[in-house]
């Protein structure tokens, strides 16, 4: 040691040459205070010359001294180092204490350190591993057991490994978490937040109270950071809900694998609030249902922004989202839930309530009807049937999804639905009328398309309600009925002004004759359509349709009158030559009447087919009563031997009548007889038989009188008392039988269009049976003839038509 001594070291501080400075009873990985203040002027130096400054130490070469905590008075009290700075190894070998949020604002630059250490060992590591490959593999040394035990005996079994305690996880710093979170680590963030809030509720040491709002103040800090971490993650959570709906595919927007961790973090939060209790639970579950909500709603308002086709537009295109949505939903998220969420229902409930806003918001603006009638189409067929009926209809038991729109705002639209229809209608028809009634006095044969433009202009509106609800259905029905009962009446009153108007008689007859067709032929399709809208209409409807109903039967009477008169008038002169004489040997009458009707019936023939049965049924009527007439006159008074030439002629001619009506398909087969039975009264001889015949005919024609029965008694020459009392006393009793029957409908009179004169009235004169010249033999009563009443004028049928 004498060298040691003749060093003469005046400070035993200082180190020797090449040798480390001593540090006898200190730890060389702990750093003495005031050490970094010292000047740099204190510092000593070695015999040899060399500084003897301090070495760094452990932690600056490892680059970890940013992890050093300095010692600050606010340190919670009781924490291990109390008052006193610790070591990275200090650290280390104490775990389970959390690193405060404060000390992480050389986060970053740790990072980037050590980042740039390990390149650095890595490119050393390199450039020693290539100068080790000249010097070949390293020569295996012999292990301390094989040096200890000599070869070929068996080593001793190595003592038992002990069991090493399991090493406790440290916790995270809020930064770490922070930074998890931004990193989508969502379940595992969630799980180290519990963590921190079950540390901060231990050291409080009270019970879970409500969560803290974003932002508030108050409360500790680690409260505080829970709060915030919360905020960050919800934040995180609810983007994840956006962008998972983003895409439409697989492979498209955030993945399965996050999905799933959304799912497992509502899972966890949903069984930490049952430890929490009702007062402090967070209601995670319920604030992503509201997410859900909140994402649909943004996606329906970007898919119908405001399409160029107006409303109808707008709910196709959310039909396409909507439908395009929930296939992702079915098909990519739902399956990465956890099943106790129920996430489909939850993202159709969403969907729904967003899809009831939007509708809600439309329904209360002012729309025009074709938007209205879009809209409940949607909502009443569309959307049950295209959307929900393409979707697992598990979520809608129970009645889960309400309606779109509620009952009041869905009635409100059907009210004016109503009333704009009633009040378009009643323009557009009454405008289609004046159209049409400028062409009727026109010399110009032009088609009518006023029956077809009034059952356009309705069906447009009958068709499309029933489609959207049956009630609605019904109500338009009814309105569409009242508004076609007030357009037949006021076309009832035109058509009757026309016919009256004298510039009818400027018209040619074909012309004339051709409208009158028209105007009948509006008739069926009108008719249909009042009986089809009172089928569907509610039961209030019935008057509307009898009033349509009796318009248009009272114009196509018009109109067949008209027709029918018009033919008479040709036909005239030829029933004016009937039961003379002459027509016994001559068929010139008939064969005129019937060549007329013939010729007549192919201008008829554009009828439509029912107006057309029913006119040809009047012809029919009316061409016997003109035939009879004549009879009833008293034209004819037939002898014994005349009686059979008139009955046989009276049933060929009814023959060949009965041939023409056929032919032009009359239905009216009930007048086929009334002639034949006629000609069999005027023939039979013997009493009965008359009494049986004229019993036939006041049964088939109750509208025969006594005084008919007497005109043909007095026709065939009955003049024997008693025998025309029995059988005048069989139509009286018939008559006093069916006196409380109601008449026949005038389609079924026959009788009662034939006037019979006044029977003769009969005075006894027995004195005139003294003159030769008067030709009687005996005094008998004479019977003189009435007075025939003057025929009526026609301006007065007319008036009385």
């Amino acid at each position: 040691m004498p060298i040691l001594k003749s060093l003469r070291v005046a400070d035993a501080k200082v180190p020797r040459a090449g040798t480390l400075p001593q540090r006898s009873s200190r730890n060389p990985f702990e750093d003495v205070p005031g050490l970094e203040e010292e000047e740099p002027g204190r510092l000593g130096t070695l015999p040899n010359g060399t500084s003897c400054g301090r070495r760094p130490t452990l932690e600056k070469l490892a680059g970890l001294a940013p992890f050093r905590l300095a010692w600050t008075p606010g340190r919670r009290a009781g924490s291990p180092g109390d008052g006193q700075p610790r070591s990275f190894l200090g650290r280390v070998l104490m775990p389970g204490t959390r690193r405060s949020s404060a000390d992480f604002g050389l986060l970053a630059r740790l990072q980037g350190t050590r980042a740039q250490g390990d390149e650095e060992t890595g490119e050393a590591a390199r450039r020693l591993a290539f100068l080790r490959l000249g010097r070949g593999p390293k020569p295996r040394r012999a292990s301390l057991a094989e040096r200890v035990v000599p070869a070929g005996e068996a080593a001793p079994e190595p003592p038992p490994k002990a069991r090493e305690p399991p090493k406790m996880k440290e916790p995270l710093s809020v930064l770490e978490i922070l930074s998890l979170i931004q990193q989508r680590e969502l379940a595992r963030a969630d799980e180290h937040i519990l963590e921190l809030e079950a540390e901060e509720l231990a050291s409080s040491g009270g019970a879970p109270g409500p969560p803290k709002l974003e932002g508030a103040g108050g409360g500790g800090r680690r409260a505080r950071d829970v709060a915030l971490l919360y905020e960050a993650l919800q934040r995180e959570l609810w983007a994840l809900v956006r962008e998972t709906l983003a895409g439409p595919g697989p492979g498209v927007g955030a993945g399965a694998g996050a999905v799933a961790q959304l799912g497992q973090v509502l899972v966890q939060e949903e069984a930490a609030d049952g430890r929490r209790g009702p007062g402090a639970a967070r209601r995670l579950r319920a604030r992503w249902a509201e997410a859900v909500a909140r994402a649909a709603r943004e996606r329906l308002e970007a898919a119908a922004p405001g399409a160029p086709g107006g409303l109808a537009a707008q709910l196709e295109a959310l039909r396409a989202r909507l439908l395009e949505d929930m296939g992702v939903v079915r098909g990519r998220l739902a399956p990465a839930y956890p099943a106790g969420l129920g996430a489909f229902g939850v993202y159709l409930r969403g969907y729904h309530s967003a899809l009831a806003e939007w509708l809600g918001a439309a329904a209360r603006r002012r729309l025009p009807l074709a938007d209205r009638y879009a809209l409940l189409h949607w909502h009443h067929q569309v959307y049950p049937r295209e959307v929900l009926g393409l979707v697992d209809m598990v979520a809608l038991e129970n009645g889960e999804l309400g309606p779109l729109l509620s009952p009041g705002t869905v009635r409100g639209l059907e009210d004016e639905c109503v009333t704009d229809v009633k009040a378009q209608t009643r323009a557009a028809l009454l405008r289609a009328l004046q159209e049409d009634e400028e062409h009727w006095a026109s010399p110009e044969d032009l088609p009518s398309t006023l029956a077809q433009d009034v059952c356009e202009l309705l069906e447009e509106h009958t068709e499309r309600a029933p489609r959207i609800s049956q009630e609605f259905g019904e109500r338009m029905a009814h309105c569409c009925l009242g508004g076609l009962a007030e357009f037949l009446q006021s076309f009832q009153q035109r058509v009757e002004r026309f016919h009256e108007s004298p510039g009818v008689r400027e018209l040619p007859p074909e012309t004339y004759i051709s409208r009158t067709i028209s105007l009948v032929n509006c008739g069926p399709p009108l008719r249909a359509l009042a009986e089809r809208l009172a089928r569907v209409g509610p039961p209030e409807s019935e008057p509307a349709r009898e009033a349509a109903a009796s318009a248009l039967d009272r114009v196509t009477r018009l109109c067949h009158r008209v027709l029918a008169d018009l033919l008479f008038q040709e036909l005239q002169p030829h029933f004016s030559k009937l039961m003379r004489r002459k027509w016994l040997s001559s068929t010139e009458a008939l064969d005129g009447i019937v060549g007329t009707l013939g010729a007549q019936a192919l201008a008829l023939r554009r009828m439509q087919d029912e107006p057309y049965q029913e006119l040809v049924a009047e012809l029919h009527r009316r061409a016997l009563v003109e035939y009879v007439r004549p009879l009833f006159r008293g034209r004819l008074r037939c002898g014994s031997r005349t009686r059979s030439r008139v009955a046989g002629r009276l049933r060929e001619d009814a023959a060949q009548l009965q041939r023409l009506f056929r032919r032009l398909e009359s239905q009216a087969s009930w007048l086929d007889a009334v002639v034949p039975h006629l000609a069999e009264v005027l023939q039979l001889e013997d009493t009965p038989s008359i009494q049986v015949e004229v019993g036939v005919l006041v049964r088939d024609y109750p509208d025969i009188r006594r005084k008919h029965v007497a005109a043909l008694l007095d026709i065939r020459g009955l003049r024997n008392a008693a025998a025309r009392q029995e059988i005048l006393a069989v139509a009286r009793d018939l008559e006093l039988s069916e006196g409380e029957a109601l008449s026949p409908p005038h389609d079924r009179a026959f009788f009662a269009d034939i006037p019979v004169p006044r029977p003769p009235f009969c005075l006894g004169l027995p004195l005139l049976g003294r003159f030769p010249g008067l030709g009687l033999a005996r005094p008998r009563l004479a019977c003189l003839p009435r007075l025939r009443p003057p025929p009526p004028s026609r301006t007065w049928a007319w008036a009385q038509r």
